[in-house]
């Protein structure tokens, strides 16, 4: 029997149905490129989903009749894609398989921020009552600038239509857009946006396209949400903004290095609200991004023809 591993612990039930055929193999939570080796050498899959952790060329080396990588989700950054098109190794990934759930996770950020939910909660947690003191930002009629718009871009560009917002966004990809949404370029998002949100893959060309140069071009008390990848935040940048005022307040469940480990300088800021890359992290969404990594990597199986060590 052929195997698959998966870089996780688990994978939803009606993945593993349709993946019956198989043998799965779990490489566990945090697996490291050794760990993956390691698997990789002893099962030879032919298939490997990825959750967590990172697929560069050791990995595929060590598996002579993988075919298919296959993200349970759509940010394919973790997967050298490089090398796997150097082997004939096709990568696919699960888009818009968690747009709901990620769409709504950049919502309930932008919300946070502008209400302040998480410091007043605090202070009326202690005893306080700030009504007399406290002022929220109120989202109707300002402009929201988008980073991307695809199917989680597009969902989330709804939410804020729908909140009374002008929406405006960059994604040079974008075609048929809906007529809420305001195809711009990247220096008008800049310019014009109250509220800036990303939502766009990390590549070489955008690694740090939200830093100090960047950010200093925006509106004053912009507010920033990330719920793509951290590579796209120049977080040092980001820090002092928000120190300065520059930024309102920034909610990111996206960060450089992830998992974050104690001492990060975004923990303690009050006008930082953060959440451990969990956008995409729901039940519905779990079985969604499954049954899609399965079926996708099926499709891949079942029209290339296998190679003679699979």
């Amino acid at each position: 029997m052929s195997s698959i591993v998966v870089t996780g612990a688990d994978l939803a039930q009606q993945a593993l149905d349709l993946l019956k055929d198989y043998e799965i193999v779990y490489a566990g939570r945090t697996p490291t490129e050794a760990d993956l080796v390691a698997l990789c050498r002893a099962h030879d899959p032919v298939a490997i989903i990825v959750r967590y952790g990172k697929v560069g060329a050791a990995v595929m080396d060590a598996a002579p009749s993988l075919r298919v990588i296959s993200k349970h989700g759509s940010g394919t950054d973790t997967i050298d894609k490089a090398a796997a098109r150097a082997r004939g190794i096709e990568v696919v990934a699960a888009v818009g398989a968690n747009a709901a759930a990620v769409a709504e996770q950049a919502l309930a950020l932008l919300l946070a921020c502008a209400k302040s939910v998480v410091p007043l909660d605090a202070r009326m947690h202690a005893g306080h009552w700030d009504k007399a003191t406290h002022k929220s930002l109120e989202l109707g009629g300002r402009t929201i600038g988008l980073v991307g718009l695809g199917a989680i871009g597009l969902r989330f560009a709804r939410m804020a239509d729908a909140l009374g917002m002008r929406v405006i966004g960059f994604d040079p990809f974008a075609q048929n857009l809906p007529p809420y949404v305001q195809a711009v370029d990247l220096e008008t998002v800049w310019r014009e946006s109250d509220a800036i949100s990303l939502h766009c893959p990390l590549t070489d060309d955008n690694r740090g396209m939200l830093n100090a140069h960047t950010l200093a071009r925006c509106k004053r008390g912009v507010i920033v949400v990330n719920t793509a990848r951290g590579g796209l935040i120049d977080e040092a940048a980001l820090l002092a903004a928000v120190r300065s005022g520059q930024v309102m307040a920034a909610g990111l469940d996206s960060f450089a290095v992830e998992p974050m480990t104690a001492g990060h300088p975004f923990q303690g800021e009050p006008r930082f609200v953060l959440s451990p890359h969990i956008g995409g992290v729901t039940s519905d969404a779990y079985v969604n991004m499954g049954v899609a990594a399965a079926n996708n990597l099926l499709g891949v199986l079942a029209r290339q023809p296998a190679t003679a060590g699979a």
